[in-house]
């Protein structure tokens, strides 16, 4: 029997994995039912004592159910909160070792499905994991490799590639002719951009290093979009920059802090339940608005009975404007690597799940006038790739 690889997309948002199958195909793994991406979340359970995973966890958590919720984990590497033990279940937990147990559980499920342990991992990981610093850039990276080494493979059974160009080898499968290919992967905590040259006749190449062109990315995602329309849309009702008597403004820290995921795992108590379920409120609305292109409620009626406030399509545009021009700045940089005018690219091809954003496009195709917009597999595009990099 011959070994195998299981390619795992370890996403802030969401997780999927794949494995190639007897003719070379990527097969996505189910992970939940029959959905092939989870959200990367776990939730402790202090009534039973036990640990929930993806929906599970979510859906726990917004029963109201007595415990701890973990999203947005991916943000930690590279932190130094990632030492730092937090109390679930009765016990001092890192998270570290809250990642590696998430990791555990992927490829636990991983083998349920193939009916076999896979012998090694292909681990993706953004272009940065930390913009500016390649010294937290390579610890984030040992810590990732630090979990699977905690979920039971050997460091020579454990390889990376890069998020984008693995979604490079997804699309490379779907071209018939040499092309000239921007990928465009916005995942939950990074944006990465690869100017890579793919085609039907290059696939069988085992060295494609003189096939990618230039790379680039930010440290800016879905995550940050949610916090920021928090910021904006729904903590100003609950005291953000509100002057008190005194003609002092109230201290903004914990606004910000119960606007971004991986802070909010610092923070849960009876007092902040309710005030936290505001971001998924908003994640919601911010897909509704962008799917839809009309306004959507941001249901925050868990805070307060009948409270929904709109979101409209021209106030997500216009409050994620600063944040979507620093990404769209980093493709064009991206291409400028490259040595290639925007108009030289043949296609974007676009994968993560926040390059559905509608704002997001709309800047990238005024950025590269008249280039095709390819839509991939937003959830699997990566994972799928990741198992063709091992066959490669």
């Amino acid at each position: 029997m011959t070994d195998l690889t299981l390619g795992i997309d370890f996403g802030t948002s969401n997780s999927a994995m794949a494995a190639t199958d007897g003719n070379g195909r990527a097969q996505l793994i189910r992970l939940e039912g029959d959905a092939t991406a989870m959200p990367t979340a776990l939730f402790f359970n202090e009534e039973e004592r036990r640990t929930h995973y993806g929906r599970d966890a979510v859906g726990q958590y917004l029963s109201g159910t007595e415990g701890r919720l973990m999203r947005s984990l991916k943000s930690l590497l590279g932190s130094p909160l990632l030492q730092e033990k937090t109390a679930v279940n009765g016990e001092a937990v890192s998270f570290q070792d809250i990642i590696s147990r998430f990791l555990a559980e992927l490829v636990r499920r991983a083998e349920v499905q193939l009916g076999r342990r896979p012998t090694r991992l292909m681990l993706g990981r953004p272009v940065h994991f930390v913009d500016d610093d390649p010294t937290r850039d390579q610890q984030a990276e040992a810590a990732l490799r630090a979990a699977a080494r905690a979920a039971g493979y050997a460091d020579d059974a454990i390889r990376f590639q890069l998020e984008p160009i693995a979604a490079a080898f997804d699309y490379e499968r779907r071209i018939d002719r040499e092309t000239l290919v921007l990928i465009v992967d916005i995942g939950g905590g990074t944006s990465d951009f690869t100017v890579v040259r793919l085609g039907p006749d290059r696939m069988a190449q085992a060295d494609r290093a003189s096939d990618i062109l230039a790379t680039s990315g930010v440290h800016l995602g879905g995550t940050d979009f949610d916090q920021r329309l928090a910021l904006q849309q729904v903590m100003p009702h609950l005291g953000l920059r509100h002057v008190g008597p005194s003609g002092r403004e109230v201290p903004s820290p914990l606004f910000l802090d119960l606007a971004t995921w991986h802070l909010i795992n610092w923070l849960y108590s009876p007092k902040v339940l309710h005030q936290a379920q505001g971001l998924r409120a908003v994640e919601n609305a911010k897909i509704g608005v962008s799917s839809s292109q009309a306004d959507a409620a941001i249901d925050l009626t868990s805070i307060e009975r009948d409270w929904q406030p709109p979101l409209s399509p021209e106030a997500l545009r216009d409050d994620l404007q600063a944040q979507l021009r620093l990404i769209s700045a980093s493709a064009q940089e991206c291409v400028r690597r490259a040595g290639l005018a925007p108009s030289q690219i043949d296609a974007l091809y676009l994968t993560g799940g926040s390059s559905a954003l509608k704002p997001l496009q709309q800047a990238l195709r005024a950025d590269f006038p008249g280039v095709a917009m390819v839509e991939g597999d937003f959830f699997g595009g990566v994972a799928s790739g990741l198992a063709y990099a091992t066959a490669q």
